[in-house]
């Protein structure tokens, strides 16, 4: 299968596309083993943050983009949250301390930018 060109990407979108691929080799191995529900939760939020910040880079104003940054990044915590609940449950003897660690990462920097684009909003409403 021909893989397709990449552009050119801002730092966020690179990791965010990387994690999304490193979730859904998780998701192929570890589905091959049982159907489990969370798994699917957890290939749909992990999946969301890139297409969120995708969005964003596209947004048509600053609002829109510290928006569908936000959401982004509430995605992002919500696939902490899944990674977290399979690691402690027990219900695979995989090691998924590169997904908590990538995880935490992007949630950290999308905290950054939302707050930053918040801040930015706020310094532009005149009053």
């Amino acid at each position: 299968m021909q893989q397709i060109e990449k552009y050119k990407e801002s730092i966020i979108q690179e990791k965010s596309f990387k994690f999304s691929l490193m979730i859904i080799e998780l998701y192929k191995q570890l589905s091959k083993i049982d159907n489990n529900p969370i798994l699917k939760q957890l290939l749909r939020s992990a999946t969301s943050i890139g297409a969120n910040v995708n969005e964003a880079s596209a947004g048509q104003t600053k609002k829109d983009f510290a928006s569908k940054m936000s959401i982004a990044s509430k995605e992002a915590r919500e696939t902490l949250y899944w990674l977290k609940l399979l690691s402690n449950s027990n219900w695979y003897t995989v090691d998924l301390s590169t997904q908590v660690k990538e995880s935490n990462e992007l949630v950290k920097i999308l905290t950054k930018i939302v707050k930053t684009s918040q801040e930015n909003l706020k310094t532009n409403i005149k009053v």
